[in-house]
């Protein structure tokens, strides 16, 4: 669990940014994963954040990113449950 401010900061803006991807058509998770790696490069690099933040960063969002209920439109649960009854 991310406590850090900034960390917790950069996770949504990082979040958010798939999320908003994914709805652009960007739905192979390689294209998602190159841009989670360009994103935390550019922190490596900047010093942004210390290192150990980044990492346990990574962690976070790699796990948001494999989780696939997190890219479902809210529209879709809908349908799938009337579609179930």
């Amino acid at each position: 669990m991310l406590q850090d401010t900034i960390t917790i900061r950069h996770y949504q803006k990082l979040t958010d940014s798939l999320v908003d991807m994914w709805e652009r058509g960007y739905r192979s998770n390689d294209e998602l994963r190159l841009f989670l790696d360009g994103y935390l490069s550019a922190l490596r690099n900047s010093s942004a954040m210390e290192s150990h933040k980044i990492h346990r960063l990574e962690e976070e969002a790699v796990r948001f990113l494999y989780d696939s209920s997190n890219f479902m439109s809210p529209y879709q649960t809908e349908l799938q449950t009337e579609v179930e009854k």
